[in-house]
């Protein structure tokens, strides 16, 4: 009798005990099988043809840094994109460590993200070919990007740049990501992916996961400061229509002086105001500042005053950016170190879907 009640005494808080673990494990499991089940796969690119323009840092680049939390992200340098149009060696190599230096600057944390440079990873160029074989010639006729590079280089109209949305097809689906952050102007590239994939996956059964775009409400698209009708582009003959990431305090603060707004006075956002709508996107993306905020603060002054407030903040932002860049750049080492590594485990992880892909169509493996 006795003994029965030591057991029971003894039994009652053990198994609350046990129970009190169990229920920490079970917890921590489903937590963590949340998270896994919750998290959606994001992949984006951009080339390393030149320095980044302030368009490309709040149009794409910003946000990559904001969603690596949300999302398991993929981030390549689109080196094998640039050689559509020719380049110089010397340059093409040093605009690439300097892309790769200047995003991790940016934000991009090797530690949350896979950072990598597309021509280290082989299965891009064998996947590109065998997608060249599933794209029709007509969808590739109708690419805006084709038509505007042929009137710009129209001494060098080659077949990459004719197929390069097959190569860009397969930098996507070689990871089977569910999002593809992009610009306006670039959706049409995601649409013709998604249209391959499906054409694939007809004939062959579940191969690719069909992705969504992911355009960003704001700073999608910063247009220039020489003509707010035009992309801001880096490639402009207007020195003054572009910024860029490492452009230095004095020139930003010159170059937004100069910036194009209207004939009227009134800080507004509206279609009927393009140049000033681009300068208060642009300062929305720095401070967080909304446009109906924006427009109090600069009720009653000029432009002057505006064009001022926006040069200041950007030069702000940057300025930190451009401190960590030059702690990379001058630290080959260390970006070596990170870019090998990005590339073993994206090889490892797009051939799993190229061994299937060649499975598939038959190829003796």
């Amino acid at each position: 009798m006795v003994g029965n009640i030591i057991n029971e005494s003894l039994a009652r808080p053990f198994a609350c005990l046990l129970g009190f673990f169990c229920g920490i494990i079970i917890t921590i499991k489903l937590k963590e099988g949340c998270i896994m089940k919750e998290k959606k796969t994001l992949l984006s690119g951009i080339q390393p043809s030149g320095t980044i323009t302030l368009g490309n840092y709040l149009g794409a680049i910003k946000n990559w840094v904001e969603l690596q939390d949300t999302y398991d992200c993929i981030f390549f340098l689109a080196d094998l994109h640039t050689i559509t149009v020719r380049q110089n060696p010397k340059n093409l190599f040093e605009n690439t460590l300097q892309a790769y230096a200047l995003l991790l600057a940016c934000g991009i944390d090797v530690e949350k993200s896979l950072f990598f440079i597309q021509s280290h990873v082989t299965t891009h160029a064998q996947l590109a070919w065998i997608l060249n074989c599933y794209t029709q010639f007509g969808e590739l006729s109708r690419m805006t990007q084709f038509k505007d590079k042929s009137q710009k280089y129209p001494e060098n109209i080659n077949a990459g740049l004719f197929t390069y949305p097959c190569l860009m097809a397969a930098d996507i689906l070689l990871y089977q990501p569910d999002l593809i952050p992009t610009g306006k102007d670039q959706k049409q590239h995601v649409e013709l992916t998604r249209n391959v994939a499906e054409r694939f996956n007809s004939v062959y059964g579940e191969t690719f996961k069909i992705p969504e775009p992911y355009i960003g409400e704001s700073g999608s698209k910063i247009m220039s400061l020489a003509d707010p009708t035009k992309k801001m582009s880096k490639s402009d003959s207007n020195k003054f229509a572009c910024v860029t990431i490492l452009d230095s305090a004095d020139d930003i603060i010159k170059k937004f002086k100069r910036a194009i707004t209207d004939s009227d006075s009134k800080v507004a956002f509206g279609k009927d105001k393009p140049g000033v709508s681009n300068l208060m996107t642009i300062y929305n993306c720095m401070t967080k500042k909304s446009f109906e905020q924006i427009e109090k603060e600069f009720d009653g002054k000029g432009y002057g005053d505006f064009k001022k407030a926006v040069g200041e903040a950007v030069v702000d932002n940057l300025a930190p950016i451009q401190k960590k860049y030059n702690e990379y750049i001058n630290d080959k080492s260390y970006l070596e170190k990170c870019y090998k590594s990005a590339a073993v485990k994206a090889q490892n992880l797009s051939e799993v879907t190229l061994e299937d892909v060649l499975e598939k169509i038959g190829f003796v493996r």
